[in-house]
């Protein structure tokens, strides 16, 4: 299979790091061309799963703009320019719960729009997960960490209160490589 050619680009919104919007001339295998392909650009962000070394899982409830009511969701954040995917994800987590991983298992890089852009999801699995420092996170939403078992975290995935798709998908990721982890 081949893949399509960008001919060429132009932007149409600049809206600073966190979203551009281009349009897009590109080339199909088969020689047709598509004046006006929309592309999206938003940063590239992590998710990460921890669980602390009593195995809970480190959960937030809160709150996002796009979303009606409250959400269960996983640390994350954006990846500043050049930044490496795990030292971003470190960094969330350390910000975000206090807590720092003496295992980071990366579970997988993923598209968030096949056709139209918007960035790469990288996900990870944190264990052994140990408190060593106060929260310093610089979120927008209001937030609140939760500790849950494994039960908990299954029956809510199960129930939908992980709205975004990242947070499902990582959840349910994350999950099955946790049950295949060795016991210590």
């Amino acid at each position: 299979m081949q893949t399509w050619k960008t001919l060429s680009r132009h932007t149409v919104l600049d809206r600073g790091k966190f979203l551009r919007v281009e349009d897009h001339v590109v080339q199909l295998p088969s020689g047709q061309i598509i004046a006006d392909w929309p592309w999206v650009i938003t940063p590239d962000f992590v998710n990460v799963v921890a669980i602390t070394q009593s195995g809970e899982y480190l959960i937030f409830r809160q709150t996002k703009y796009s979303l009606q009511g409250t959400s269960l969701a996983t640390v994350g954040g954006y990846l500043e320019p050049g930044e490496d995917p795990l030292v971003a994800a470190k960094r969330e987590l350390r910000e975000e719960t206090g807590y720092a991983a003496a295992q980071w298992i990366p579970i997988g890089k993923y598209a968030v729009d096949g056709n139209r852009g918007a960035g790469n999801a990288y996900f990870f699995l944190a264990t052994s997960a140990h408190p060593v420092a106060a929260i310093d996170a610089d979120d927008l939403e209001e937030q609140e960490l939760l500790h849950l078992s494994r039960a908990e975290v299954e029956e809510a995935l199960t129930a939908g209160e992980f709205k975004l798709l990242p947070w499902a998908t990582i959840i349910a990721l994350a999950l099955r490589h946790e049950a295949n982890l060795p016991t210590t």
